[in-house]
């Protein structure tokens, strides 16, 4: 068995915790010592045994967060033609699509292949009872296209619903009768009344039913994919979700239940079916103090202390940048401020104030008209590109760890305390060669600050 892990998703929905460049499927939230991602990806590990048969699809902005967080679970020599590159998003058709024909590739034959949202949390108590249906789901999918339904704990107008019919399929499955956009509320309590489950957006394939089903429901994208350059191929295909695409078309799809605690943290309102508050149903992921208040959510960062009085069926999010409240109905309209953010060109629908590349990260501090401060963490063994600037001079100084420094191609060192001055115009590299992480305070001054003002000379991660 092989899996895929669509991974291209942007958590419009969780601006500000979730932003373009580091969507929720990456955020290592409060009660996890792994993000979403990892946790995905040891799930797939137990239904394949063997991280080859891993396959992740995702976008350019996010290729180097899977590689590194892949890295981080020990898996430092994943193969890195697993991780397929959409050129742009085009919904989840062409990206189920893009796995199932590089497996069918590389395999030389027909396989059955489990398809994986990187962003849904599945109870760590509940994982064995998933990887068995799972396993239990390839007899059926050897002839149906399987989708797993989620037993609805409440009605919820966040996500689809499907409809099992009264055919049997297999010891677990049903043939399924129909799928329903998401409802309103009445409509939502009705659909349980009637069986329904949630559509969880999890499949499982036998790759040459698909590409029949594929053929006959969605030719277009079929036909496209016979071209061999990737870019032309998306240039060509509609933007399309599988469900509408095929699953809600063809007579051969197979729905398996799933009774486990699932949710896709599609909305900060979705964090009160996970995550324990206090008496009052109060979600606090910093210090708090409460008085007189329920049902509310907080999350900050740093070590700010937060006080609710008299107040209710909140969600206050603060970051460094950017602060949001609403009320808990109006979760879902998170969207329209990340949407409007992002038409008018605000970086903070892009990018945290912390930002990740596939060498560390780097926290701006502080920022003025021709000055920006900032933290630089430099992981064990990497370094950054060898690069120039036009328009800005940069000041080091080593807090933690030791610097390999080169400039105009003569290497030095620095140390704890130690800094150095590199002027505009000149190429220059820093590297980690340490055991430990390197941090590093990085001055910047100059009438240009912007991170495009970067030309790579020489670059291990392929980076323009």
């Amino acid at each position: 068995m092989k899996s895929i892990i669509l991974a291209g998703g942007v958590g419009s929905r969780l601006w500000p915790l979730s932003r373009e460049h580091f969507p929720k499927q990456f955020i290592k939230f409060d009660s996890f010592d792994k993000s979403l991602f990892q946790m995905t990806f040891e799930r797939c590990l137990k239904l394949t045994e063997n991280p080859d048969d891993i396959y992740v699809v995702t976008n350019q902005l996010h290729k180097f967060h899977v590689m590194g967080q892949i890295e981080e679970l020990g898996y430092r020599d994943f193969n890195k033609e697993n991780i397929l590159v959409e050129p742009e998003g085009k919904n989840t058709l062409p990206a189920v699509y893009y796995g199932i024909k590089s497996i069918r590739e590389r395999e030389g034959r027909d396989c059955i292949v489990g398809v994986f949202p990187s962003d849904h949390l599945i109870r760590r108590e509940d994982e064995e009872r998933f990887i068995d249906t799972v396993k239990r789901g390839v007899e059926i999918a050897e002839d149906y296209l399987v989708t797993f339904g989620i037993k609805p704990r409440k009605p919820h107008t966040g996500y689809g619903y499907i409809k099992p019919s009264s055919k049997k399929l297999g010891e677990i499955g049903y043939l399924v009768e129909e799928f329903k956009e998401k409802p309103d509320l009445e409509t939502a309590r009705r659909y349980i009344e009637n069986g329904y489950l949630w559509n969880s957006g999890m499949f499982l394939f036998n790759t040459e039913v698909f590409e029949e089903e594929l053929r006959r429901h969605c030719p277009k994208v079929y036909e496209a994919f016979k071209l061999e350059d990737i870019k032309e191929i998306y240039s060509k295909i509609p933007d399309i979700s599988i469900d509408y695409g095929i699953m809600e078309k063809s007579d051969r799809v197979g729905v398996v239940p799933l009774h486990i605690g699932w949710n896709d943290l599609g909305s900060f309102d979705a964090f009160f079916d996970e995550f324990k508050g206090d008496g009052n149903g109060n979600i606090l992921f910093s210090e708090g103090m409460v008085l007189n208040s329920k049902n509310n959510l907080v999350k900050t960062e740093g070590n700010k202390l937060v006080s609710l009085i008299d107040v209710e069926d909140l969600i206050v999010v603060d970051t460094r940048d950017a602060l949001m409240i609403c009320k808990r109905e109006s979760s879902q309209k998170v969207k329209e401020v990340f949407k409007r953010l992002k038409e008018k060109g605000d970086e903070r629908a892009l990018y945290h104030k912390t930002v990740y590349r596939p060498w560390g990260s780097y926290t701006v501090l502080e920022e003025g008209m021709f000055y920006k401060i900032k933290k630089i963490k430099v992981l064990p063994g990497k370094k950054l590109s060898y690069q120039l600037h036009h328009h800005r001079s940069e000041h080091w100084i080593v807090v933690r760890g030791m610097a390999k420094v080169v400039v105009e191609g003569k290497e030095y060192y620095l140390r704890n305390g130690e800094s150095t001055f590199v002027k505009s115009g000149l190429k220059h590299r820093l590297e980690n060669p340490g055991l430990i992480p390197l941090e590093v305070i990085e001055v910047q001054i100059g009438e240009y600050l912007g991170e495009d003002d970067i030309v790579r000379i020489e670059d291990d991660w392929g980076r323009k």
